[in-house]
């Protein structure tokens, strides 16, 4: 697999593919890296955290495409390549002459995934796009949050995680297509299409009612109560899910509420959701989130305490769960997120670090390519390799 990605969502979709075993070269140059996320942000590592996360399990060639003879090298790789995956704006590789129709005619089984944030067709196809206007055009902004909130995004770049998941998806089932035909294709994306899929049933509801769809916060229209509540402490706070009326039953017995018949059944505890979300607050807050957390799942009441990302990551008193370290001299003594699968007999590799700035070039050629060392000095001296 050849990876013209950068940022985020390309090389997320990338990983993933790596993370199960593909050969996955990364084309990069030393002219123009993938800022700001090769930046050293961690002074225990030689690169941004961020970067290595999502570029882990692949081999980096710098090759310098600027020089007529780089993009012609840069296409004799695509050439032997089964899928090319890049995330640049609409025409980008089109420029420097390494689209679709050149490499396709090249190599006819290439899957070629395009992933822009708005597709390479259409009247939005020349638009720049980054995760929060994303979300802001698809209408996740509105999607969360409560009624009296404004716009609130989904942190953590939510689009770009969603955008590469689909790609990722779409790029299996080109790969299982072409082993029965035994010809490639293109796969265009759009991230906005992505994220307007993950509020499917709000569009439906809309489109039926003609109304706009009420923010909900943290309620839900089939469970009662379900909330945030608070906790004792500063900022403390138990995440609690009602779905049945057993589970409503045991919930008001724990807390000691006294019996009221207007709650005995969800549509009851969804019209009196506010008073339902008062006695609860109550009750929690006087008691620390482990101990509300503890009691209700006890008695089978769904409830997780809120944990921030430094409580997710375990101490040396914790199990790994799905954090390994990453092999490879530049990862420092860091945990990891693994992919989130439990596969038996087990078939992934250790996840091992991501490369430095051209690390495998000289690899990937002769792999590749064919290449001996005189053809890639060569190279390196009119420099096309940089």
């Amino acid at each position: 697999m050849i990876d013209f990605t950068h940022v985020l969502a390309g090389p997320f979709c990338t990983r993933l593919l790596a993370d199960f075993g593909a050969d996955v070269a990364r084309i990069e140059s030393s002219k123009h890296p993938d800022s700001p996320w090769r930046t050293v942000k961690d002074p225990n590592l030689d690169r941004d955290v961020a970067y290595l996360v999502v570029n882990r399990n692949k081999r980096s060639v710098t090759i310098n495409l600027k020089t007529e003879a780089g993009r012609e090298l840069a296409a004799r790789i695509a050439g032997v390549a089964d899928v090319l995956v890049e995330n640049f704006s609409a025409g980008v590789l089109d420029r420097v002459d390494l689209g679709y129709e050149r490499l396709s005619a090249m190599n006819p089984r290439l899957v070629y995934v395009s992933m822009s944030g708005y597709g390479h067709s259409g009247p939005r196809r020349d638009w720049t796009s980054m995760n929060s206007n994303l979300q802001a055009y698809s209408g996740l902004m509105m999607s969360t949050g409560s009624e009296s909130d404004p716009p609130i995004s989904i942190s953590n770049s939510w689009m770009d995680y969603v955008g590469g998941l689909h790609a990722c998806f779409g790029i299996i089932q080109a790969l299982s297509r072409r082993a029965v035909s035994g010809v490639g294709m293109r796969l265009d994306l759009s991230q906005f299409e992505c994220g307007v899929s993950t509020i499917g049933p709000a569009l439906m509801a809309s489109a039926a009612s003609r109304e706009r769809p009420r923010r909900a916060g943290n309620r839900a229209a089939g469970a009662a109560p379900q909330g945030c509540y608070r906790c004792a402490g500063k900022d403390e706070w138990c995440a609690i899910s009602v779905q049945t009326d057993e589970q409503w039953r045991a919930l008001a017995q724990v807390m000691g509420f006294a019996p009221d018949s207007r709650f005995d059944s969800v549509l009851g505890r969804l019209k009196h959701h506010d008073e339902i979300d008062r006695l609860i607050t109550a009750w929690t807050e006087t008691r620390d989130k482990p101990d509300v957390e503890g009691l209700l799942k006890a008695a089978g009441v769904p409830a997780e305490r809120m944990r921030r990302a430094n409580e997710v990551a375990p101490d040396s008193s914790q199990p790994a769960g799905p954090f390994k370290p990453m092999s490879g001299p530049h990862a420092a003594d860091v945990l990891f997120t693994t992919m989130p699968l439990g596969l038996s007999p087990a078939t992934l590799a250790e996840p091992r670090s991501a490369g430095r700035l051209g690390e495998h070039t000289d690899d990937v050629l002769r792999s590749w390519l064919g290449m001996d060392n005189s053809e890639i000095e060569a190279l390196r001296r009119a420099e096309v390799l940089a």
